[in-house]
C-alpha cells in the first residue's frame, strides 16, 4: 500500500481516539508538531511514539525549528536561537561553520525527542522590500550566499539523524505580502528570477524534500506556486529539483477556496504531498480523501527521502557550543 500524500497534525498533547482512527485508515506520510503539541520531553516522546504506531511505521515526524521567531520548541526544551539574519550577521566570516553548528545542536534537539525532520533550510532571498514576517528568517541577499548557508543547514540537519526540507520553492524573499494572511504577488521577469531566486535552490536541488510557496509569478503564471503545474515544471525543469515536494500549509488564506479543493489542485498541479495543519477532524479527514494515495513517483521520492535518515554522527556538546560562542564573539542564543 502507498502512503497518503499527507503530512498531518493532532490536536493536543496526546491523540484522540478518533485521530488514531484516522491516520490509521489515511496512512499520511508523515506528521508536524506545533507549540500545542509540546509539554514535557517525556510527553513529546509519546506523542511521536503514538503517530508512528498509528501509521504502523516509523514515518517522519517534522517541525518548524528555525530558530529565532520560528522555532516551536523553546527552552528549557530547547535552546532559544537568534534569528537566522541575526546569526549570520554575527558570524560575518564565519556563518558558514557557525550555522552548520547550530543547525547541528538543533538537530540533536530534535533527534532526541523523536523528531526527524525539520523545515529548513530557507533559502529566499532577502530584499529592501521583503515582508517582515520573512525577512530575519533569511540568510542574506545573494543567491551565493543563501545557497552555501543552506547548504551548511541542510548538512548539519543530516549529520543529526534529521531529514532537511528545503523552502519556499522556487522562492519567496519578494513577496511584499504574508501568505498567511493574503496571496503575494511577485512581478519580476523570468530572467531576473532565474539569475537570484531560482538560483538558489537550483544549488540544493539534491536535498532530499522541499516545501512550495503561496504566491504568484505574474510573468509566468496566474496561479500561485502550490497549485500550478506550470510552476511545479519550472521547479522541476528549470531548478532540477527532484527530491519529494510538499506544500506549504493549505490552510494559509493565501489559497482560495476549500481545503479539499486545494488538496486536490496541488496533487494535480505535481506536488508530491499536501501539508494541513489546525484544522477540525473532519477536514483533515476530508482533505486526505482528496489527496489521495502518493502516485509512483512521489513514492519513488518519498523512499528517497527515508533512505536518508542516518544515525547521527558522534557530538561532543560542549565543545561544539565552545567553538560556536568562539566563532560568533559570545552572541549565541536570543
Amino acid at each position: 500500500m502507498r502512503f497518503g500524500a499527507t503530512i498531518l497534525d493532532a490536536e493536543g498533547l496526546r491523540l484522540t481516539g478518533e485521530e488514531v482512527a484516522l491516520f490509521r485508515d489515511v496512512n499520511p506520510f508523515g506528521f508536524i508538531l506545533f507549540g500545542r503539541n509540546i509539554n514535557t520531553v517525556d510527553q513529546i516522546r509519546a506523542l511521536c511514539g503514538d503517530l508512528r504506531d498509528a501509521v504502523g511505521r516509523n514515518c517522519p515526524i517534522t517541525i518548524d525549528q528555525e530558530g529565532g521567531r520560528v522555532q516551536r520548541l523553546r527552552s528549557p526544551l530547547a535552546r532559544q536561537w537568534l534569528p537566522p539574519l541575526e546569526h549570520v550577521l554575527a558570524s560575518g566570516r564565519n556563518a558558514e561553520r557557525s550555522m552548520y553548528l547550530r543547525y547541528r545542536l538543533i538537530a540533536d534537539e530534535l533527534h532526541a525527542l523523536g523528531i526527524d525532520s525539520n523545515c529548513a533550510p530557507m533559502v529566499d532571498l532577502a530584499g529592501d522590500d521583503t515582508h517582515p514576517f520573512l525577512k530575519n528568517r533569511c540568510y542574506g541577499s545573494t543567491a551565493k550566499t543563501v545557497a552555501d548557508l543552506g547548504r551548511a543547514v541542510a548538512q548539519g540537519l543530516l549529520d543529526g539523524g534529521v531529514l532537511p526540507v528545503l523552502k519556499h520553492l522556487p522562492g519567496h524573499g519578494r513577496a511584499t505580502a504574508d501568505s498567511h494572511h493574503d496571496l503575494p504577488h511577485v512581478g519580476a521577469d523570468p530572467a531576473s528570477l532565474d539569475r537570484t531566486d531560482f538560483a538558489a535552490f537550483r544549488s540544493l536541488k539534491d536535498l532530499p524534500m522541499g516545501m512550495t510557496a503561496h504566491l504568484v509569478y505574474d510573468a509566468i503564471d496566474a496561479s500561485p506556486a502550490t497549485t500550478s503545474a506550470v510552476m511545479m515544471r519550472l521547479i522541476r525543469d528549470q531548478i532540477g529539483f527532484d527530491g519529494l515536494i510538499m506544500t506549504d500549509d493549505i490552510s494559509m488564506k493565501a489559497l482560495n477556496g476549500a481545503p479539499a479543493e486545494n488538496a486536490a489542485a496541488s496533487i494535480k498541479a505535481g506536488c508530491d504531498l499536501v501539508l494541513y495543519c489546525n484544522a477540525p477532524l473532519a477536514d483533515r479527514a476530508a482533505v486526505a480523501a482528496a489527496a489521495g494515495e502518493m502516485t509512483e513517483a512521489a513514492q519513488i521520492r518519498a523512499n528517497r527521502a527515508l533512505a536518508a535518515r542516518q544515525i547521527p554522527t558522534e557530538l561532543d556538546i560542549d565543545a561544539v557550543e565552545a567553538e560556536l560562542s568562539a566563532l560568533m564573539g559570545g552572541l549565541v542564543y536570543g
